[in-house]
């Protein structure tokens, strides 16, 4: 995804500029426009509660909805600026995504580990499109592919499900306040990360098409990527905490490694220490729990409905 990332910045910046020199000459005022419209998409996110944290490791069974209202503001023949507000929901479940017969999966099925995230996302981008169009939004071509680059700021906040014993209640639990890798522990503090926030920003990028279906009215198709600049979308990252260091609630739900059908079968051996249980090699302090190697991502896809906003037209002034 980082190579993905860097090519594509790198490749807008140039079009970008390209573009815009060749866009110097005059351009009517009167050509401009603006157009509101919804997208319904589909959200899938790429992290540590995956196989692989790449395209790859896509499961329609962790697609969630997602679905966005957008302002655009035409500002030259292929450049327009863009506005949105989206909410979507990213899943991540260990015992659906990754396969116990897989070698190289079998770890984080042993692992247990699951969330839900919604994502509230605010949004400006900048959009370029491959065919310009001088004239009014009437003449526009009816086909136009277009990329797209810009800045968001969203707010998460990641639940697990616990499905209930003697020692915790059924239902689900925001993670962040827990802090489940030793985040608010009240000793030992310099063994771990500081507390993430819920508030964060990322880049958005990605390509579309859109299709003139009426006079007024444009569907569209696109694919966007989130380079989110924290690693705790899932609320995994780095190493188990000691438990004793955090609070019952906490400790529970940092290790599910005992709680997978296989271990519940007696197929792996459970490792019993207090009142907690858990699976060789995981849930000890230091034990690894997640990859601090790569931030996590989030990508929707799916359509919009635009309807273009007709300019007034000012008729001559007499005197």
């Amino acid at each position: 995804m980082k190579k993905i990332f860097s090519t594509s910045l790198i490749l807008f910046i140039l079009i970008t500029t390209a573009l815009t020199e060749a866009e110097a000459q005059r351009f009517s005022r009167r050509n401009l426009y603006n157009s509101v419209g919804v997208s319904l998409n589909a959200m899938n996110y790429f992290g540590d509660v995956t196989p692989e944290s790449d395209f790859t490791s896509l499961r329609l069974n962790s697609t969630r909805p997602s679905v966005s209202v957008h302002f655009t503001r035409k500002f030259t023949p292929r450049i327009y600026g863009r506005a949105a507000l989206s909410w979507g929901r990213i899943t991540g479940d260990d015992s659906k995504s990754a396969d116990f017969s897989e070698p190289e999966n079998e770890p984080r099925y042993k692992r247990n580990l699951s969330f839900r995230n919604d994502i509230k996302e605010l949004s400006l981008t900048g959009i370029i499109d491959l065919f310009e169009n001088r004239r009014t939004y009437l003449r526009r071509p009816d086909f136009t592919p277009y990329a797209f680059l810009g800045v968001a700021v969203f707010h998460h906040n990641p639940k697990a499900y616990y499905g209930g014993s003697d020692l915790l209640a059924a239902g689900w639990y925001e993670l962040q306040p827990l802090g489940t890798e030793g985040q608010y522990a009240e000793r030992n503090q310099d063994d771990y990360p500081e507390p993430y926030k819920k508030v964060q920003f990322a880049i958005p990028f990605g390509l579309g098409v859109k299709y003139k279906l009426a006079r007024s009215w444009d569907v569209a198709f696109e694919i966007t990527w989130r380079k989110t600049f924290t690693d705790y979308l899932d609320d995994v990252s780095t190493v188990y905490a000691d438990k004793s260091d955090l609070s019952r609630t906490a400790a529970i739900l940092s290790d599910r490694s005992a709680e997978n059908e296989r271990a519940r079968n007696g197929q792996y051996n459970i490792i019993t220490e207090g009142e907690f249980s858990r699976l060789e090699g995981y849930g000890r302090k230091g034990d690894q729990r997640g990859d601090t190697s790569d931030d996590d991502w989030y990508i929707s896809t799916g359509f919009s409905l635009n309807y273009i906003l007709a300019p007034a037209r000012r008729g001559p002034k007499f005197r």
